[in-house]
């Protein structure tokens, strides 16, 4: 039997399973404007400073871009303790979202081919009406929620 202040599901949104396409050209970004400097550095050298620099910027907005969306997969944390779910997003200003598993109607979960693939996919949660409490993309093993809030809710009936 698990301990129920242990966190049995304790996830931020994955980077390169969630969206393996961008991440790769996103590294192509970074990696490209340096093997062309080296490959190509004479005929680059010889076109003045503007090639380089170019080459150079691309370099910087990959790193940037890669930066930013790192950041913004740890600002989102799902974490399930016991009967409790905790949706915790932002960075610098935090919105907590807390509920327990008696409140939650349904918990859908959508994938796609790729997020199939990956396994990653979207967790909606759904508490009273038709719009969902929250929803968090990208998340890792997105059955594993499902499957528990569906155990956790029947052993308190």
């Amino acid at each position: 039997m698990s301990n129920d202040n242990q966190a049995s599901y304790d996830s931020h949104p994955a980077m390169f399973r969630n969206h393996p396409l961008g991440y790769l050209i996103i590294l192509v970004l970074i990696i490209l404007p340096f093997v062309l400097l080296v490959l190509f550095r004479e005929q680059i050298a010889g076109m003045g400073d503007f090639p380089p620099s170019l080459l150079l910027g691309a370099t910087g907005l990959g790193i940037l871009i890669l930066l930013y969306w790192f950041l913004k997969t740890r600002a989102t944390r799902l974490r399930i303790t016991g009967d409790e779910v905790h949706l915790e997003e932002g960075l610098l200003s935090k919105h907590h979202v807390d509920l327990h598993v008696s409140q939650i109607r349904a918990v859908r979960v959508s994938q796609g081919f790729l997020d199939r693939v990956f396994r990653v996919g979207r967790i909606e949660v759904f508490t009273t009406g038709d719009q969902p409490e929250f929803v968090v993309a990208g998340m890792p093993r997105p059955h594993h929620v499902r499957d528990h809030v569906r155990n956790r809710r029947g052993s308190l009936e």
